[in-house]
């Protein structure tokens, strides 16, 4: 995310591509985990993923 972004240019949608694979690694980690700590961290790591890809909807 973070070479796209000094990459500049139309990254819209490159951002918005990268944020959706983050949430689906998010979903998979949470499928997998057993313990209540780790899911609590992947819920709100998904929570964060969701603000930025709404911040990305502004970009374009």
């Amino acid at each position: 995310m973070k070479k796209t972004l000094m990459d500049g240019g139309s990254i819209g949608r490159k951002l918005d591509f990268i944020a959706q694979e983050m949430n689906r690694e998010a979903n998979t980690i949470l499928s997998k985990v057993n313990d209540l700590n780790l899911s609590t961290y992947g819920i709100e790591l998904k929570t964060e993923i969701e603000k930025v890809r709404e911040q990305i909807q502004n970009i374009e």
